[in-house]
């Protein structure tokens, strides 16, 4: 039997072995912990009852996200089929619609004065990498100078989400840019990280940086609700407004799925254009 005392560590070596990663491990342990206070019961003595009002809770008395609920899901059915070997009816009625909204876009104005406003230059430099490649904010900060390939103009992100290493094209500006940081700003410590935090031979923390991307918004005056993933997002707009494939996108941005991909088609600036200037014409004389 799973007790209390003992079900933390048999699903931590449960998710070992299907090998997820290990943010998705902390993910389900603070779900899972969060069921376990809540139902005040030792896992041994869990029904498929408990389940349901903890669904209908989290619905409709606490109100959460469909994201967050989704992940509750997800980490559940995991420590309820894999750990404690319960395959209940309930787990096939938890179903989370989630909306599919579309993403915040800056434009190229605004990227440069957002980036422009970080006077911090170990932080400006980060931001701006992660724009001019494309990247999600853990791959920005785990980069290395190994990862540079300056002769191939490409920068490979090594073990991206799922596990999956890309090349990205290395604008030749970035690469000046990366080149003088270099010079002017080499940590002291040894460590092959490009971005690091000061004093420290660690990489710079998510926290740090994104508060830094707040302080550059309000400073820039962006009213526009935008995070640093906010930068990922314009890139790939502004290379499908250029002209590049989707296709391409997918590849560069290290999607699974075009589907995932194809969201930027409703945000990009050109085809809104031509939309307003064809309605216009249709419309005329109304």
């Amino acid at each position: 039997m799973v007790t209390l005392q003992t079900w933390r560590e048999r699903m931590s070596e449960d998710m070992r072995l299907r090998d997820f990663r290990p943010r998705t491990q902390e993910g389900y342990l603070a779900a899972t912990r969060q069921f376990v206070d809540w139902t005040n019961k030792d896992p041994g003595d869990f029904a498929e009852e408990d389940v349901r009002r903890y669904f209908l809770y989290l619905r409709e008395t606490k109100k959460l996200a469909p994201s967050s609920i989704n992940i509750v899901v997800h980490a559940l059915r995991f420590f309820l089929v894999h750990t404690l070997q319960r395959d209940w009816a309930i787990l096939d009625l938890l179903r989370v619609n989630k909306p599919r909204t579309l993403p915040v876009v800056l434009s190229t104005r605004e990227t440069r004065a957002v980036l422009g406003a970080v006077r911090h230059p170990v932080r400006r430099v980060a931001l701006t990498t992660i724009y001019a490649l494309g990247l999600r904010l853990n791959e920005g900060l785990a980069l290395e100078t190994g990862h540079i390939d300056a002769d191939r103009l490409l920068v490979w992100v090594r073990d991206g989400k799922g596990g999956v290493d890309r090349g990205v094209p290395l604008p030749r500006p970035l690469l000046s840019c990366l080149r003088r940081y270099w010079k002017l700003e080499r940590p002291a410590c040894s460590t092959p990280h490009l971005f690091v935090a000061e004093g420290r031979a660690a990489p710079l923390h998510e926290t740090t940086l994104q508060k830094t991307f707040k302080a550059a918004r309000l400073d820039a005056g962006l009213a526009k609700d935008a995070s640093i993933h906010t930068l990922r997002h314009s890139y790939a707009t502004h290379l499908l407004e250029a002209g590049i494939t989707l296709r391409t996108i997918q590849q560069v941005l290290g999607h699974k799925s075009l589907r995932t991909t194809e969201v930027y088609m409703h945000v990009t600036q050109p085809g809104t254009e031509r939309l307003q200037e064809t309605v216009d014409r249709l419309m005329a004389g109304l």
